[in-house]
């Protein structure tokens, strides 16, 4: 062949990779969307809406004692009732719309984003979210479990765009608006205005009383109205104005109506709460429920999910707790007095029994887990800290007083002198100027490391504000509830290990599979070296054995024993009141006992006992007693004696571990203290107060005479904040916080 008839041959070029790819890819994509489309509608073909939950109205959870077998109680009344949507108001069905699904009577019955975003939820593993349309939520709660997969969630979808399809959008809205829950355990909006507003028929609710209840409805326990708090009043007002703006938006009420009923939601008028929460359980009950909310169990889930809640709650123990608190060894007179009990197993972290009050019908406060001012009862994670810092028992501090902490000065009780005293007899005797002597002038950042030590044992986060202050290390503010202590000094009891303290042991739904367990949940760690914590605890096993011990009394278990008193004080509400109508200094800081406890433990069982007074808890103590003060080592261990007793009654006696050597060190010479009653304090600060707590820091107060005559003077408390009264009080640093 010629080479010119080669060249006019032509060159066949081949196509470039890339190319090919992509068209493999876009096949691909063809493919996969003509499968995926022939999937939906195969699935949605062969998907039948179920039977109505038949089961859903009769599955209410169920709360036991620790035994498994006896029931505390139920967690709900379940309130249902059902009217015809021809009854119900276009204002109340537009507030629901507005708040869960504006394009409801639009829509196909699911939401793309709502679905895109469970998408992304699988992929990240997390939990999935609820459904995202009205029509969604309605089948969930009538059609499905409460279970949270991928199986359930898509299953929804395509019976949700079915049940759009196949039934009347108003057939849908009525029995959403029947069976939606509402909290208080209301289903269905004709039950929520009852619970609510005492209004049982939906045509008589108002604009703003329609708009609240489509707020609640979202998450009843995050739009709680019971919640006083500031932070779920701004969330609530703001989930309000959004109902009322949607409704605005849709017609349903004019600009001049939002602006008037956009200020603050309605008052409530709730019937009162299911006798199932009377009495003394409805504080555990309530407990329960709170802990579940806080273990990730929705509100549907808790009241119609049919749950089986086993918890920690000993019933035998229970019972000598109520016969403690609820007996004639009380104070005569003990209107407005409140006690708070909780005790917990130290190796477990197990709560076994708590006391919050008498009748949670009566009154919602829980004194076992509303925080308040420790006083010296705070003293013990002084003591830890100081021998982590390589302090001893046996090393000395000042125990005279006044002493001057940064540029303040503070006293003992009654003015007592101790001369130079041992960590040990300061703690024994709760000497308070021997303990800001040591952490505020012997420790560096003293307050910061008896605030880690406190935290590590499991006290709340302490405010930073709260940190520095040289009175800390007599807890002046609110750190601690009952609960809170007995769970710190457990730490104490079992060799410096720690178990978060719980009240539930474990829940099963309907099918008995376990939802939540504790001992997968909750496990022991470290928190304070055993040499330590074994040496704080005998520090405290001489409050209860030494004959100048300030909780002598518990000695009468006929067992070792190891504890600490505290109070503290300022002045109570009532007289802050009496001083700001006339406008006087009538009442003065320090006048008042405001909390009393007795915090104690056996290697079994440590247990926290609180005395409060008053309707906000913030009144006198002194006014119970004939003593110069109200003190712990009185009523408040009396009361731990009278549980401890049958509590440990049948259980072997146990030895606390050996203290650490090291952290003992070499005994001095003890002296006498001497009362120095006539001393005339500096004119600083310090103004005269109830015989167990220290001067209040204002340097240039000139310290009042006390106005009680029946009280010897003393040092000052506490000052309480000015304000309206609050069942934990608003945080006072660098304030002493009490004596015994």
């Amino acid at each position: 062949m010629s080479e010119a008839r080669r060249k006019a041959v032509p060159v066949r070029r081949k196509k470039h990779w890339a190319l090919r790819v992509l068209g493999w890819l876009l096949a691909l994509f063809f493919v996969g969307v003509i499968g995926a489309v022939a999937t939906f509608f195969i699935v949605y073909q062969t998907t039948e809406i179920p039977d109505t939950n038949k089961q859903f109205q009769t599955n209410t959870t169920t709360v036991y004692f620790a035994d498994g077998k006896n029931e505390i109680g139920q967690l709900y009344d379940q309130n249902r009732r059902s009217v015809p949507l021809a009854q119900i108001p276009k204002h109340v069905q537009d507030s629901v719309i507005a708040a869960e699904d504006r394009t409801f009577w639009t829509n196909p019955g699911i939401s793309p984003s709502g679905m895109a975003r469970a998408a992304f939820n699988i992929a990240q593993g997390e939990q999935l979210q609820g459904g995202s349309t009205l029509t969604q939520q309605y089948v969930k709660i009538m059609y499905l479990t409460q279970e949270r997969t991928a199986a359930r969630k898509f299953k929804e979808l395509f019976i949700a765009t079915k049940l759009s399809r196949s039934e009347d959008k108003q057939k849908i809205l009525e029995g959403y608006l029947n069976t939606i829950y509402y909290g208080e355990g209301a289903y269905g909006i004709a039950a929520a205005g009852d619970a609510y507003f005492q209004v049982p028929n939906p045509k008589d609710l108002s604009v703003p009383q329609a708009a609240l209840l489509a707020t609640v409805l979202n998450n009843p326990t995050v739009f709680d109205p019971d919640d006083t708090s500031a932070a779920t009043k701004t969330r609530i007002l703001g989930r309000y104005q959004y109902v009322l703006d949607g409704m605005r938006q849709m017609g349903t009420i004019t600009d001049a109506q939002y602006a008037q009923y956009s200020k603050a939601p309605p008052p409530l008028k709730k019937k009162a709460r299911s006798s199932r929460f009377k009495g003394s359980k409805g504080f555990l009950l309530d407990m329960v429920r709170k802990e579940l909310v806080k273990q990730g169990f929705t509100d549907d889930e808790i009241v119609g999910g049919g749950l089986k809640v086993y918890t920690t709650i000993d019933r035998n123990l229970q019972n000598a707790a109520n016969k403690a608190v609820f007996n004639k060894k009380q104070p005569g007179s003990a209107k407005d007095l409140h006690i708070g009990l909780a005790s917990v197993r130290p190796q477990t972290g197990e709560l076994v029994a708590v006391v919050g009050g008498p009748d949670y019908l009566t009154s919602q406060i829980n004194w076992a887990t509303a925080k308040a001012r420790p006083g010296s009862a705070f003293k013990p994670f002084a003591v830890a800290a100081a021998l982590k810092d390589g302090k001893t028992l046996e090393d000395t501090f000042e125990g005279n007083g006044p002493i001057e902490i940064r540029g303040g000065k503070y006293d003992n009780e009654f003015g007592e002198n101790y001369g130079r005293v041992s960590l040990l007899s300061a703690t024994e005797q709760s000497v308070n100027t021997a303990f800001y002597d040591l952490v505020d002038q012997q420790m560096e950042d003293g307050p910061e490391k008896v605030s880690d030590m406190a935290e590590a044992a499991g006290i709340p986060t302490i405010p930073k504000a709260d940190r520095d202050a040289p009175a800390l290390v007599l807890g002046p503010n609110a750190y601690a509830s009952p609960v809170d202590m007995a769970g710190a000094y457990s730490v104490f009891a079992n060799e410096g290990k720690r178990t978060p303290v719980h009240i539930i042991k474990e829940v099963r739904d309907l099918k008995n599979v376990v939802k939540f367990s504790a001992k997968t949940k909750y496990k022991q760690v470290p928190a304070i070296d055993a040499d330590i914590a074994n040496t704080t605890s005998y520090a405290l096993q001489q409050v209860v054995e030494d004959r100048k011990g300030t909780g002598r009394k518990a000695q009468a278990i006929d067992r070792p024993a190891a504890g600490k008193t505290g109070t503290a004080g300022g002045m109570s509400i009532d007289h802050r009141r009496a001083n700001a109508k006339c406008k006087c200094e009538k009442f003065e800081e320090g006048d008042d006992t405001l909390t009393s406890w007795w915090v104690g433990y056996t290697p079994q069982l440590s247990t926290a006992v609180l005395y409060r007074a008053g309707k906000e808890g913030e009144s006198d103590l002194d006014d119970y007693t004939e003593e110069n003060a109200f003190f712990g080592g009185d009523y408040p261990a009396q009361t731990w004696v009278d549980f401890m007793k049958p509590a440990l009654d049948g259980q072997p006696v146990e030895d606390f571990p050996e203290p650490s050597d090291d952290n003992m060190g070499t005994p001095t010479p003890t002296i006498t203290p001497s009362k120095t009653p006539s001393q005339t304090p500096t004119p600083t600060q310090t103004p005269t107060q109830t015989p167990t707590q220290t001067p209040s820091q204002k340097p240039t107060r000139t310290p009042p005479t006390r106005t009680k005559p029946t009280k010897p003077s003393s040092p000052g408390w506490p000052s309480l904040p000015t304000g309206a009264p609050t069942t934990e009080p608003s945080q006072t640093p660098e304030t002493p916080g009490g004596g015994q």
